[in-house]
């Protein structure tokens, strides 16, 4: 929290009964911009001080601003005098207005304003910006001496660590050089930027990155690496347009899933009347009965119930608790191990940061992200588990589209792929709909590609296809050529009631608490799990679940 939204929320503390006030703050923190202009016009059309009608004002210029409503929030930020406290703020958002109105003289003169109070208020969150802004208005003025003071500047405060603002330093440092024709100064930069973009996800930056790379490449003639990075810029292009489809589709999904659930809860609704007035006449037909029945009878049928009932939660207390022991001491031996390989790979991190050895730096990154993943994937699995075995795992069966489905655990485990350049084929026919619960099918489909994945080799291939066996039943396929597995690890891994179980590859030991998931997982949704390996030459998961009945 900065210092400013420190000071809204002491503001909002303050006034105690101002509840639009204080809604008003609440959703400008959580970026919800049409509810903040709502409740700060509600509390300025309330008799209030001159102070609030400031915070207010500057509430809705600058929500306004986020919705690309320029003219109003000028009007908003005209509003406030200049004997606010925070006034600098005002003088950056106007700033900002004149930047996206491409008045780059204008807006440097507010940002000039903001720069010294932003400075004395140590506003960390404001500053990097601040400065980032006012070199790209010098910039766009040719004024590349001031230009380049404060981009270095930004590029200073960013962190450490790679995150989307310090890759877009470079590349404002670069665009600087490049406009001076201080080519070798600016294809540093590029280049700094294009190896830093390859450890994020952002798929726009990434082609931002390389689009840059080509035109250097075409720059010094080399059109054979130009041609190279400019296919890249195009995947990531095309990776960026294909996940927006993909959030398309899911979002379409959520919204078919909600209104179905609206109405199942109607129905309950329903069902839970008739239930209380069965329950009532039970009831008191029950009273009837207890008065015939004699009082020795009525305390030995109890006795007996209570007997049964006693003995029957005590067995099955026996056997959670014998489940629970072994699962925590075999997941806490997994996250233990987890933890330590996480402490060991960063001490090395530590003592390569010191040689400046940036190939191993990367690749110790890379190691640590592994095991966190593998922590967290360990984890989820454990929660859903545990949900599944106390029942309070929701299911609820409708009819899926099943290409969809494979298209969508493709993108989310799309990094993971790469990292291992391993190929991946959806060959599902895009006819078949499965009459399945969704999130249990897409918790097993993760768990099973991650498998994948993990006992894939380097430039390996990994299979969804779908056979049709059953008139009745869908076939759905997942092979790979990784490791494989032997006859004993099969029959393991399917052999019922065992919750753990080792694959026979020493170097990679699970819980298999991940397959137990599935098969549970699998079950509920009246499917069937069958394994075809050999040792070397990869293996077939072949899941069967029902069709969805025309």
């Amino acid at each position: 929290m900065n210092y400013f939204e420190v000071a809204i929320e002491k503001k909002a503390n303050s006034l105690k009964n101002d509840i639009n006030f204080k809604k008003a703050q609440s959703f400008f923190f959580k970026k919800e911009w049409d509810s903040t202009l709502v409740y700060s016009m509600k509390q300025l059309n309330t008799n209030t001080d001159l102070e609030t009608k400031q915070y207010c004002h500057y509430f809705r210029g600058y929500s306004l601003i986020e919705k690309g409503l320029y003219n109003q929030a000028r009007i908003e930020f005209n509003q406030i005098n200049k004997s606010f406290q925070y006034y600098y703020l005002v003088d950056n958002s106007i700033g900002v207005l004149f930047y996206y109105e491409k008045k780059f003289e204008k807006a440097t003169i507010h940002y000039l304003k903001a720069e010294k109070e932003i400075l004395n208020h140590k506003d960390e969150s404001k500053i990097a910006d601040l400065y980032a802004n006012i070199g790209i208005c010098y910039l766009h003025l040719n004024q590349f001496d001031k230009a380049e003071f404060y981009l270095k500047k930004d590029a200073l405060l960013n962190p450490k660590q790679i995150t989307k603002s310090v890759i877009q330093s470079n590349i404002n440092i670069a665009n600087l050089y490049y406009l001076q024709y201080k080519d070798q100064q600016a294809i540093h930069y590029f280049e700094k930027a294009y190896n830093l973009s390859k450890n994020i996800k952002d798929f726009k930056l990434k082609e931002n990155t390389t689009f840059n790379m080509a035109i250097v490449e075409e720059n010094r003639g080399d059109f054979k690496k130009a041609l190279v990075y400019r296919k890249e810029s195009e995947k990531w292009k095309d990776s960026l347009n294909n996940q927006n489809k993909i959030w398309a589709v899911a979002d379409f999904e959520k919204k078919f899933a909600v209104a179905q659930k609206q109405k199942q809860i109607k129905v309950l609704e329903v069902e839970n009347k008739l239930k209380d007035t069965q329950r009532n006449s039970l009831f008191f037909a029950a009273i009837g009965l207890l008065l015939i029945l004699t009082g020795g009878v009525y305390l030995y049928g109890q006795k007996v119930k209570n007997a049964k009932t006693i003995l029957l939660q005590k067995n099955k207390l026996d056997e959670l608790n014998a489940t629970k022991d072994q699962l925590f001491s075999i997941v806490s031996h997994d996250l233990r191990s987890s933890v330590n390989a996480l402490k060991t790979s960063n001490a090395k991190l530590s003592a390569t940061l010191e040689t400046k050895n940036y190939d191993e730096l990367h690749q110790l990154i890379i190691q640590n992200s592994t095991i966190a993943n593998g922590a967290y994937s360990l984890l989820d699995n454990l929660l859903h588990w545990a949900m599944l075995q106390t029942k309070q795992l929701y299911f609820h069966k409708e009819s899926i589209h099943l290409y969809s489905i494979v298209q969508q655990i493709e993108y989310n485990y799309k990094p993971l792929l790469l990292d291992k350049a391993i190929t991946f084929e959806n060959s599902v026919s895009k006819n078949i709909f499965i009459f399945v619960d969704l999130d249990s099918l897409k918790i097993v489909l993760r768990n099973l590609l991650d498998n994948a994945i993990k006992f894939s080799n380097e430039n390996g291939k990994i299979s969804f296809y779908t056979q049709e066996t059953n008139p009745d039943f869908c076939d759905l396929i997942i092979e790979d050529n990784g490791i494989g597995m032997s006859e004993n690890t099969i029959k393991e891994l399917l052999q019922e009631g065992e919750l753990l179980a080792k694959k026979s590859n020493s170097e990679i030991i699970g819980t298999g608490l991940g397959l137990q998931l599935c098969k549970q997982m699998i079950k509920k949704n009246s499917g069937t799990l069958v394994i075809e390996s050999e040792i070397n030459k990869g293996t077939k998961m072949i899941l069967s679940f029902p069709k969805t009945i025309a």
